[in-house]
């Protein structure tokens, strides 16, 4: 059987709460409500979530998703792919040590809480074609205190969509 085809039944097998997750994700990306993502998102959405992968790697996985060779993903094909390698995962225990790692990081002073300013750095390196307006817009949704930081909660509701 083809990968495309065993992601097919990976994709049968999700919950309703890890198709949700999975199109918060992809929502955060598909930032125009167009329907779909560019395949070169594609890994930035994956580190996102925990799951890095060797460029060659990548290409092989897109290639097999984007059949077309459109360099487009819609949903269904992007929650395929991912469904393929999380099915197996507790995605939920897994995510949120996977998000707390990645918050110790730019929580140098491990006091519980990261500068919007770095949260503006994590954001462009996310998708580094997010224009300064869109960051605000996010910044501000995220921090709705208005405090100019983020707390662990605040920075897993934004990763997770939750």
């Amino acid at each position: 059987m083809s990968e495309a085809g065993d992601a097919n039944d990976a994709l049968s097998q999700l919950s309703a709460e890890q198709v949700e997750q999975f199109r918060k994700y992809f929502n955060m990306f598909d930032k125009e409500n167009k329907g779909y993502i560019k395949a070169t998102q594609v890994g930035q959405i994956l580190r996102t979530m925990g799951q890095a992968f060797e460029e060659r790697d990548l290409k092989q996985l897109i290639k097999e998703f984007d059949s077309d060779g459109s360099g487009e993903i819609e949903f269904e094909e992007f929650a395929a792919m991912v469904a393929s390698f999380v099915v197996n995962e507790d995605d939920n225990a897994g995510l949120e040590e996977e998000l707390r790692e990645a918050f110790r990081l730019y929580d140098k002073e491990g006091n519980g809480y990261i500068a919007v300013s770095d949260l503006r750095d994590i954001l462009r390196a996310l998708d580094e074609n997010v224009s300064e307006d869109e960051l605000d817009e996010m910044i501000a949704e995220i921090d709705a205190d208005g405090s100019g930081t983020v707390d662990f909660d605040e920075f897993m509701e934004m990763m997770s969509g939750e």
